[in-house]
């Protein structure tokens, strides 16, 4: 197999809450005629991640993993399933599998668990994937902790290490199994020791061009070299709140920050160029103020990483029930994908979205779907002209996922965005600005979001300005 130079990820330190002027996008209805190309049913279906060249999806099934050619995206097929994964093993098999991440360099597969329960066996499976028709475990490893997510780079695991105690990233070598290292945020504050870990757990780890994004729910996002697994370090925090904050709270008002904004950063990636940084927060509205949720789609200009700058919030889409727990009913941010013109995004039962980011301070919505039998955990890229959506549960929306599906949808030229006017819940003001078939706020409107702190520099992209400095060290 083949191994990847990881690229020399930037040093220095951000300032963590800068923000400029931003633009909320509300949510109205897409294009009725827009809908799938094809499905395939996926028994036990969670995350699902695209091959190169968007040939094959690999399907985390929650027993194991399918793999399925979407090559023709009017029908698409399963051609592997491993389920089962390490039965053999004490305390196996490996179980509640709800995330699996790809090294398309590496051609590795890495399915991790159990994502919650109590199973014996805990850590993450390898799997040589060259033939994707005819998979090939290669190692088992065993972790201290339960795994719900990972990314995998350069023959590199990253672990959501949530322990209870530092809720560490925790790096290991994919084949070997051999600990490198770890990062934890008590390594710049240990006050967060005082907090129930339940507020800051590492719930997902992005990793692009030796750089890791890490969603630490009300602890905000952070950013971490990663181009040394051995020896982490810090880069700086795009969002969230500060100990003292937290500690301030009653009980029972940090019970309610579990589920509720700000906070709840549950998932971070950037664009390839690393650029644009989007942050999703899943969040349900318990509180009868209207402030808890769901959570929307932030999007972060990082060009200049020393003022992480917030250039809009992309709203869910409207929920019958906005107090309904995510996974049900709920309409609030999922996983997605963000590309240099475009954000693939999943909203549960709010469907899936496509949006033109081609300038982050105006996203526009171009296309979507929903169905009452739906409720998507992801939406990628897989072509220029189809993507994928998979949706995890049953007609029922309840939680045995024997209904769960993988949809191939069109990609929606910019040019063809959809038009129409503001959802009801949002009354058309004099500073109200149509821009596709979604309404923006500008600055004056009860959507928008101030800052005075000024806007960022423009310069290069956070992984062009990494790879530019690996260059340099040459």
């Amino acid at each position: 197999m083949r191994r990847r130079a990881v690229i020399q990820a930037i040093g220095g330190t951000l300032t963590a809450g800068a923000a400029g002027r931003t633009v909320r996008a509300a949510a109205s209805t897409p294009d009725p005629a827009f809908g799938p190309l094809g499905s395939v049913t996926i028994p036990g279906g969670k995350e699902a991640v695209v091959g190169p060249a968007g040939r094959y999806v690999y399907v985390a099934t929650t027993d194991g993993f399918a793999i399925v050619d979407v090559g023709d995206p009017t029908a698409p097929s399963i051609v592997t399933e491993r389920r089962e994964i390490a039965a053999e093993l004490d305390g196996g098999p490996l179980a509640t599998i709800f995330d699996l991440q790809l090294d398309p360099i590496e051609e590795l597969l890495v399915v991790v668990g159990p994502a919650q329960g109590a199973a014996q066996l805990r850590g993450f499976a390898t799997f040589d994937v060259s033939e994707p028709t005819d998979p090939t475990r290669l190692t088992v490893t065993e972790t201290p902790f339960p795994n719900h997510n990972c990314d995998v780079d350069a023959g590199v695991v990253y672990l959501c290490g949530n322990d209870g105690r530092r809720n560490a990233m925790v790096a290991h070598d994919a084949v070997t199994g051999e600990r490198l290292g770890d990062w934890s945020i008590l390594s710049v504050d240990e006050r967060w020791s005082e907090l129930p870990t339940a507020l800051w757990p590492l719930h997902d780890v992005h990793v692009s061009a030796g750089v890791a994004y890490l969603a630490q729910w009300d602890a905000g996002t952070w950013m971490v070299d990663v181009s040394e697994p051995a020896a982490p370090t810090l880069i700086g925090r795009l969002r969230g709140r500060s100990p003292e904050q937290l500690l301030a709270l009653a009980d029972d008002e940090r019970r309610r920050e579990l589920f509720e904004i700000p906070g709840n950063d549950h998932y971070a990636a950037p664009s390839p160029s690393g650029s644009v940084v989007g942050v999703g927060v899943e969040a349900s509205d318990y509180g009868d103020d209207g402030t808890g949720g769901p959570g929307g789609l932030h999007l972060y200009d990082v060009s200049s990483p020393q003022s992480p700058v917030e250039r809009a919030v992309i709203a869910p889409p409207p929920s019958d029930d906005p107090g309904a727990r995510p996974g049900s009913g709920s309409t609030t941010a999922h996983n997605f994908e963000l590309r240099e013109q475009r954000a693939y995004t999943a909203w549960y039962a709010g469907g899936v979205r496509l949006y033109d980011i081609s300038s982050p301070e105006t996203p526009e919505l171009l296309a979507g779907w929903r169905d009452p039998t739906a409720s998507f955990w992801t939406a990628q890229a897989a072509t220029e002209t189809y993507f994928i959506g998979m949706s995890h549960l049953d007609p029922t929306l309840n939680a045995s996922a024997e209904g769960a599906r993988l949809y191939t949808f069109p990609v929606v030229p910019t040019t063809t965005a959809t038009s129409g006017g503001p959802p009801a819940d949002s009354p058309p003001t004099a500073s109200a600005n149509r821009s596709g078939d979604g309404w923006l706020a500008r600055p004056g409107s009860h959507l928008v979001q101030a800052s005075l702190l000024g806007v960022a520099a423009a310069g290069l992209g956070l992984g062009a300005w990494a790879w530019r400095r690996h260059q340099d060290r040459r």
